[in-house]
């Protein structure tokens, strides 16, 4: 940050109701501290009351917040103020400075921001508008995920319930429900249906859903094993309850897909809008030629680490994935821990792309295969193998060329 164009600092320490600011100068006088309600009038006072106490134009105003989004950035960037962010921990070892003892509100987290910033704002993140497909890429994201946690929940419910009183289906069901299982359930509710119910009609089922693992006198000599005794009263308050929980899943399946749908749509949008130049491919393109990377992962990356991708900084990317170790020294001793303080998103897409690759990339389940011999645990080898990836993903960024799994043969064979 150029501290020379940078006439004033101000802190904000956000809240759910209210927004405490605190405004100093270049040499940290304070010239003012007020709170503002968190509503559109609130905001827009609190934008005004900065220009104002100022008496300067809002790109003279550097402003320090701890998160990096939602309502109170968007405003104060449409306005355009100079908008930074900074990690909480970070902020609560500033906070030090001001109270050795731990002290802490409001007023004085406002205050810590306004003169962090000023004293040390290279240790602050500068916060730019992001592109609109990305904008739209993280919420359909969010979307997904809720989804898939609610459908989740549904299923766990009705594996429950089947326990209850029919649990001869949840041997069908196994570790992953399928939309045929759904169908048959709709057919065979109860023990007394699965013995009514004639062969030929599961078979039309299986056939309909191509299932060739089971036949259908093996699905009903399993429906039609022992049975719970039960009374009948007992059966059909369970079967109503299954019944509503299928309606919510078939909800949330249709939701789901629409929503797929629109993200492949955003991706696409962001690729031809983001194309690279004559003779190299773009950045979407690229990241979906290495192997592991699908839908998932590549919005995970887009919305969670765009600028460092834009930037093929491979430090930053190791970092925010949290496959950059952390390490501890202090004189004869030293240790290595793992990086806790990462996005959370990105390293469960960092870890699934990398279980991926193992089963595809024959160079990641070498490594892998080293690791665990070396015995490292799994999730600790797929971070390493996460991390070699997350390297060659920058490397092929920086030269606008897709992923070669053949690239060390060819190499090989020049050599020679």
């Amino acid at each position: 940050m150029n501290h020379d164009k940078t006439l004033f600092f101000a802190g904000i320490d956000w809240g759910s109701a209210s927004h405490q600011v605190c405004v100093t100068d270049q040499i940290g006088s304070t010239l003012g501290e007020k709170a503002f309600n968190h509503t559109g009038k609130g905001l827009c006072e609190m934008a005004q009351w900065l220009i104002e106490l100022s008496r300067s134009t809002a790109d003279d105003i550097a402003v320090a917040i701890e998160v990096p989004h939602g309502p109170v950035v968007e405003t104060l960037l449409e306005r355009g103020f100079r908008v930074h962010s900074i990690n909480p921990k970070q902020l609560d070892r500033f906070r030090d400075r001001f109270s050795p003892s731990g002290a802490k509100d409001d007023r004085r987290d406002a205050r810590v921001l306004a003169d962090a910033l000023r004293t040390d704002g290279r240790r602050f993140r500068r916060l730019k508008h992001q592109d609109s497909d990305i904008v739209i890429l993280r919420e359909l994201l969010c979307t997904r995920e809720d989804l898939v946690a609610e459908r989740t929940r549904l299923i766990n419910r009705w594996r429950q319930l089947l326990w209850s009183y029919y649990p001869q289906f949840n041997e069908l069901i196994g570790d992953t429900v399928r939309p045929w299982l759904v169908e048959l359930w709709e057919l065979v509710p109860t023990p007394a249906a699965a013995r009514r119910i004639r062969p030929s009609t599961i078979h039309k089922l299986l056939k309909r859903y191509r299932i060739r693992r089971v036949s259908a006198e093996e699905v009903l000599k399993v429906l039609r094993s022992k049975e719970i005794s039960l009374r009948e009263v007992t059966v059909s308050s369970r079967v109503g309850h299954v019944g509503s929980i299928i309606e919510r899943m078939k909800v949330a399946e249709r939701q789901l897909g629409k929503t797929e749908g629109l993200m492949n749509d955003a991706i696409k949008a962001c690729a031809s809008r983001q194309s690279g130049c004559e003779g190299r491919a773009g950045d979407i393109e690229i990241l979906l030629s290495i192997p592991g990377v699908g839908m998932v992962v590549l919005a995970t990356l887009l919305t969670e680490a765009w600028d460092p991708l834009k930037k093929r900084d491979c430090d930053s990317l190791r970092c925010l994935g949290g496959t950059a170790p952390v390490t501890k020294q202090s004189g004869k001793t030293r240790y290595v821990t793992r990086r806790r303080a990462a996005s959370r998103k990105l390293v469960d897409a960092i870890v699934h792309w990398a279980g991926i690759a193992v089963m595809h990339d024959p160079t990641s389940k070498a490594k892998y295969a080293a690791l665990r011999k070396r015995g490292h645990g799994y999730y600790r080898a797929l971070r390493s193998v996460g991390d070699r990836l997350l390297f060659v993903a920058c490397k092929l960024l920086e030269k606008g060329e897709l992923f070669d799994k053949n690239f060390k043969k060819t190499t090989d064979v020049i050599a020679a």
